[in-house]
């Protein structure tokens, strides 16, 4: 089962790949029929949006890494996990104590 994981499937990284390339042919294509100030103006948008798409992908690899199991924080993260879904169901308890005063 840890082989499965390892490999990774082509179609995501050709899904991130086509837009980029579909945008360059397009810039290519129109580039010499803009006026420059335009052409500038359009490549820094196109740029910002590139850029906000692969946000959330590559926060998502950061905070992967930062909360892998092998680091102290994903540990502490698992123990926290575990002791939370070991106290369900607690809560009725806890309010039947207070109601006698007990807590």
């Amino acid at each position: 089962m840890p082989q499965e994981q390892d490999v990774r499937d082509w179609t995501d990284n050709t899904a991130m790949v086509a837009p980029a390339l579909m945008g360059t042919a397009v810039g290519l294509l129109l580039g010499e029929m803009m006026h420059r100030g335009a052409r500038r103006g359009v490549a820094l948008g196109l740029l910002a949006l590139g850029v906000a798409a692969l946000t959330p992908f590559t926060v998502g690899e950061i905070r992967q890494r930062i909360y892998a199991p092998g680091t102290r924080r994903g540990a502490q993260r698992r123990l926290r996990s575990i002791r939370e879904a070991g106290a369900v169901g607690f809560d009725d308890v806890d309010d039947e104590l207070r109601e006698q005063g007990l807590l």
